[in-house]
Protein backbone atom coordinates (compact mmCIF):
# COMPACT_ATOMS: atom_id res chain seq x y z
CA UNK A 1 0.00 0.00 0.00
CA UNK A 2 2.47 2.75 0.85
CA UNK A 3 5.26 1.31 -1.61
CA UNK A 4 7.02 3.56 -3.52
CA UNK A 5 4.70 6.78 -2.83
CA UNK A 6 4.99 6.49 0.99
CA UNK A 7 9.06 6.20 0.46
CA UNK A 8 9.21 9.11 -1.78
CA UNK A 9 7.09 10.98 0.98
CA UNK A 10 9.50 10.34 3.68
CA UNK A 11 12.38 11.03 1.96
CA UNK A 12 10.44 15.12 0.63
CA UNK A 13 9.87 14.65 4.68
CA UNK A 14 12.76 14.17 5.59
CA UNK A 15 14.03 17.55 3.53
CA UNK A 16 11.62 19.77 4.90
CA UNK A 17 12.23 18.46 8.82
CA UNK A 18 15.61 19.45 8.05
CA UNK A 19 14.61 23.02 7.84
CA UNK A 20 12.83 22.95 10.96
CA UNK A 21 15.84 21.63 12.77
CA UNK A 22 17.63 24.47 11.55
CA UNK A 23 15.21 26.80 13.15
CA UNK A 24 15.49 25.12 16.56
CA UNK A 25 19.78 25.71 16.13
CA UNK A 26 19.15 29.76 15.57
CA UNK A 27 17.01 30.31 18.60
CA UNK A 28 17.59 33.56 20.59
CA UNK A 29 20.75 34.93 18.89
CA UNK A 30 19.37 38.14 19.16
CA UNK A 31 19.34 37.98 23.05
CA UNK A 32 22.33 36.63 23.54
CA UNK A 33 25.74 39.04 24.39
CA UNK A 34 28.34 36.91 22.39
CA UNK A 35 27.92 34.06 20.13
CA UNK A 36 29.29 31.37 22.47
CA UNK A 37 26.54 32.63 24.97
CA UNK A 38 23.77 32.47 22.44
CA UNK A 39 24.28 28.67 21.22
CA UNK A 40 24.56 27.81 25.05
CA UNK A 41 21.04 29.18 25.31
CA UNK A 42 19.97 26.31 22.43
CA UNK A 43 20.73 23.38 25.15
CA UNK A 44 17.82 21.24 25.36
CA UNK A 45 15.02 19.47 24.50
CA UNK A 46 12.71 20.77 21.95
CA UNK A 47 9.26 18.92 21.47
CA UNK A 48 6.78 20.37 18.90
CA UNK A 49 3.98 19.39 16.27
CA UNK A 50 3.88 20.40 12.90
CA UNK A 51 2.01 20.53 9.42
CA UNK A 52 3.00 21.01 5.50
CA UNK A 53 1.03 23.69 4.65
CA UNK A 54 1.49 23.35 0.79
CA UNK A 55 1.97 20.73 -1.66
CA UNK A 56 1.48 17.61 -2.63
CA UNK A 57 1.58 16.95 1.36
CA UNK A 58 -0.27 19.62 2.36
CA UNK A 59 -2.19 18.55 5.52
CA UNK A 60 0.42 16.11 6.82
CA UNK A 61 1.20 16.34 10.58
CA UNK A 62 3.79 15.76 12.19
CA UNK A 63 6.04 16.08 15.34
CA UNK A 64 9.38 16.44 16.36
CA UNK A 65 11.47 15.88 19.48
CA UNK A 66 15.68 17.54 19.57
CA UNK A 67 18.55 17.71 21.93
CA UNK A 68 20.31 21.06 21.39
CA UNK A 69 24.07 20.64 22.49
CA UNK A 70 26.56 23.96 21.89
CA UNK A 71 29.45 22.32 19.44
CA UNK A 72 32.77 22.00 21.23
CA UNK A 73 36.42 22.69 20.70
CA UNK A 74 37.36 26.07 19.00
CA UNK A 75 34.15 26.49 16.86
CA UNK A 76 31.06 28.54 17.56
CA UNK A 77 28.14 26.18 17.09
CA UNK A 78 25.20 23.93 17.94
CA UNK A 79 24.32 21.14 17.59
CA UNK A 80 20.94 19.00 17.17
CA UNK A 81 19.71 15.30 17.15
CA UNK A 82 16.75 13.54 17.31
CA UNK A 83 13.95 12.28 15.83
CA UNK A 84 10.89 13.55 13.88
CA UNK A 85 7.57 10.82 13.53
CA UNK A 86 4.70 10.90 10.83
CA UNK A 87 2.13 8.29 11.87
CA UNK A 88 4.04 4.99 12.63
CA UNK A 89 7.49 6.12 10.74
CA UNK A 90 10.52 7.98 12.80
CA UNK A 91 13.20 9.64 11.21
CA UNK A 92 16.68 10.36 12.52
CA UNK A 93 17.48 14.03 12.35
CA UNK A 94 20.61 15.63 12.85
CA UNK A 95 21.95 19.36 12.35
CA UNK A 96 25.20 21.35 12.74
CA UNK A 97 24.83 25.16 12.74
CA UNK A 98 28.79 26.95 13.50
CA UNK A 99 29.18 30.79 13.20
CA UNK A 100 31.26 32.22 9.72
CA UNK A 101 32.75 35.86 9.90
CA UNK A 102 29.67 37.40 10.01
CA UNK A 103 26.84 35.06 9.27
CA UNK A 104 25.96 31.35 9.70
CA UNK A 105 26.68 28.05 8.28
CA UNK A 106 25.74 24.77 8.50
CA UNK A 107 23.81 21.40 7.30
CA UNK A 108 21.17 19.02 8.11
CA UNK A 109 21.79 15.46 7.50
CA UNK A 110 24.76 15.47 5.05
CA UNK A 111 24.37 18.63 3.32
CA UNK A 112 23.19 19.55 0.15
CA UNK A 113 25.64 16.96 -1.67
CA UNK A 114 24.16 14.35 0.03
CA UNK A 115 20.64 13.55 0.95
CA UNK A 116 20.05 17.00 3.29
CA UNK A 117 20.44 20.55 2.43
CA UNK A 118 22.74 23.17 3.19
CA UNK A 119 22.61 26.21 5.75
CA UNK A 120 24.00 29.66 3.58
CA UNK A 121 23.33 32.24 5.15
CA UNK A 122 21.88 33.48 8.78
CA UNK A 123 20.14 36.93 10.10
CA UNK A 124 19.02 38.11 12.87
CA UNK A 125 17.44 41.04 15.18
CA UNK A 126 15.74 40.83 18.34
CA UNK A 127 12.66 38.06 17.99
CA UNK A 128 13.39 36.79 14.76
CA UNK A 129 15.95 34.53 12.87
CA UNK A 130 15.38 34.28 9.18
CA UNK A 131 18.14 31.36 7.60
CA UNK A 132 18.92 30.68 4.19
CA UNK A 133 18.62 27.47 3.06
CA UNK A 134 19.80 25.43 -0.51
CA UNK A 135 19.48 21.88 -2.09
CA UNK A 136 20.64 21.55 -5.70
CA UNK A 137 17.68 24.12 -7.00
CA UNK A 138 15.82 24.70 -4.06
CA UNK A 139 15.94 27.88 -2.06
CA UNK A 140 14.36 28.80 0.18
CA UNK A 141 14.15 30.73 4.06
CA UNK A 142 13.31 29.62 7.49
CA UNK A 143 11.73 32.16 9.41
CA UNK A 144 11.85 31.42 13.04
CA UNK A 145 9.76 34.14 14.78
CA UNK A 146 10.38 33.58 19.51
CA UNK A 147 7.20 33.90 21.17
CA UNK A 148 9.46 33.42 24.32
CA UNK A 149 12.74 32.02 25.72
CA UNK A 150 11.28 28.66 25.65
CA UNK A 151 8.87 28.83 22.34
CA UNK A 152 9.50 29.36 18.66
CA UNK A 153 6.82 29.91 15.67
CA UNK A 154 8.63 28.14 12.21
CA UNK A 155 7.64 28.61 8.96
CA UNK A 156 9.70 27.23 6.15
CA UNK A 157 9.34 28.66 2.44
CA UNK A 158 10.81 28.04 -0.81
CA UNK A 159 11.27 30.01 -3.93
CA UNK A 160 9.07 29.38 -6.75
CA UNK A 161 9.27 31.83 -9.78
CA UNK A 162 10.27 35.56 -7.61
CA UNK A 163 8.38 34.47 -4.78
CA UNK A 164 8.46 32.58 -1.45
CA UNK A 165 5.90 30.24 -0.86
CA UNK A 166 5.06 28.94 2.94
CA UNK A 167 5.62 24.73 2.58
CA UNK A 168 5.39 24.19 6.52
CA UNK A 169 4.64 25.65 10.07
CA UNK A 170 5.70 24.20 13.73
CA UNK A 171 5.61 25.16 16.82
CA UNK A 172 8.98 23.99 19.48
CA UNK A 173 8.72 24.40 22.81
CA UNK A 174 11.88 23.37 24.85
CA UNK A 175 11.35 21.13 26.95
CA UNK A 176 14.34 20.69 29.77
CA UNK A 177 17.68 21.86 29.82
CA UNK A 178 20.63 21.31 32.35
CA UNK A 179 19.78 25.51 32.96
CA UNK A 180 15.72 24.60 34.00
CA UNK A 181 17.07 21.26 36.00
CA UNK A 182 19.34 23.51 38.25
CA UNK A 183 16.66 25.83 38.98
Amino acid sequence: MFGVSMSKFLNRLVVVIGLVIAAACTVSVANAANDRKFFGSVEGTWKGPGKIVAGKYKGTKFSCSLEGTPVKGKSIGVSMDGKCRVGVFNQPMNAVITKAGSSYRGKFLDGAKGKGLDIVSGRFNRSRAVVGINRNKLNGTMVADFIDDNTMNVTISVKVGKSLVPVIGMTLKRKSSRKTAMK
